[in-house]
């Protein structure tokens, strides 16, 4: 029976950017973009992240751990020093993995393309088996007018300038974006190329055309990585099974309030509740991380019929992945909703996120949602509505 894998060769040992490969983009590893996309992929039998680094190991187990549900065709190997220095090739290390692998076909996908998707690949494997090809490879079409140094003066290379084509009219040429080349295992190990034969293309988006090479491409590569998530995201009110908030500033109006015999008093917004209640009632798990460990909160919780309430949390991004451990539920799958600085991590890495209209300026610029009402105001009914009402 055939099968087709996808490769992604990893290295710790990045010159440009110093370990590249798990730099933080939107919140998760770089690795980890076109890990999910290889994983989505339909046409994709099994996924492999080769890795001399364990560092680079250690960041995919855990996103692997973290959303098994996603990731369960990963595996992470390790690669030789030799296939994995400065001077190695690609092949050298897709050569070492065919050898030590059985597999029919082989997707090599490079962790610099984070724009990649799923139905990209799908879509080159669709072109890889139309009959008479041997090779696929991604590509963009640019259309830029290309010059080229000749003796002491420049010329154009693609165009006439004493005929400038329209844009429209313009075929520009065609430009490897390195997200991905397609080959079969036998002739890799013939050829010793990713590449061989009849080599036909998969035509990806311009933006695509990006790879991280350098620190500014994550910082163009993130903008354009955040517009697509808040696109999706705020669209797919299907795959949440979980609300997590913030207490004070979500629940609360953020103010602490004492009485003359020093008591310490909250003021809880009704409607937020009862969203919440019609939250579980439909099925779904719902919480409190919290940063403040006082009583009120937990009576607040215990009230409501709260799944959980964790209180006195420094770190609540590692609060919320033992929370999916817990109840069993992927990262993707949470709608988390605060308020402030300490907020920003869990929110980067949940599959949806929104926050108070006074929130910290900072929430508001990674929030997928920003509500019309400020916290302990019906912030979180709305945020609930928004995203769970039909």
């Amino acid at each position: 029976m055939e099968k087709t894998v996808a490769f992604i060769p990893v290295r710790g040992g990045s010159k440009s950017i110093p370990k590249k490969n798990i730099k933080e983009l939107c919140g998760r590893p770089l690795v980890y973009w076109t890990s999910k996309a290889a994983c989505e992929a339909e046409l994709i039998d099994e996924v492999y992240v080769a890795t001399d680094s364990d560092e680079i190991r250690l960041a995919v187990e855990e996103f692997c751990n973290s959303e098994r549900d996603l990731f369960s065709k990963l595996k992470v190997i390790g690669r030789s020093k030799e296939n994995a220095s400065d001077v190695a090739s690609t092949e050298s290390v897709m050569l070492e993995f065919a050898q030590d692998f059985d597999f029919t076909n082989i997707v090599l996908v490079q962790a610099t393309s984070p724009l990649l998707r799923g139905e990209d690949i799908d879509g080159g494997m669709r072109v890889f088996n139309e009959p008479g090809t041997d090779s696929v490879i991604s590509l963009v079409q640019q259309k830029r007018f290309l010059w080229k140094y000749d003796v002491d003066a420049v010329i154009p290379s693609n165009y006439d300038f004493k005929n400038r084509p329209r844009r429209q009219d313009f075929d520009g040429y065609l430009m490897e974006n390195g997200a991905f080349y397609i080959t079969s295992r036998e002739a890799l190990l013939e050829s010793k190329n990713r590449l061989s034969g009849c080599v036909r293309a998969y035509i990806m988006p311009e933006e695509t055309a990006i790879e991280i090479d350098e620190v500014t491409d994550f910082l163009i590569v993130e903008k354009l990585l955040q517009n697509r998530l808040k696109e999706q995201k705020t669209g797919n009110k299907s795959k949440i099974k979980m609300i997590v908030v913030d207490c004070d500033g979500c629940l609360t109006d953020g103010g602490m309030y004492y009485s003359e015999n020093g008591d310490e008093l909250k003021k809880f917004n009704t409607k937020d509740g009862m969203a919440l209640r019609m939250a579980m009632e439909k099925g779904l798990v719902a919480g409190i991380i919290t940063g403040e460990d006082r009583e009120l909160n937990a009576r607040r919780a215990k009230k409501l019929g709260l799944n959980f309430i964790k209180q006195g949390i420094k770190d609540k991004s590692e609060a919320l992945l033992e929370v999916c451990r817990e109840f069993d539920i992927s990262l993707e799958n949470i709608l988390f909703i605060g308020d402030d600085v300490n907020d920003i991590d869990a929110i980067r890495i949940s599959g949806m996120s929104a926050c108070p209209l006074d929130a910290s300026e900072k929430v508001i610029e990674v929030a997928d949602y920003v509500s019309t009402k400020r916290g302990g105001h019906g912030a979180v009914r709305e945020i609930i509505e928004r995203f769970l009402v039909d």
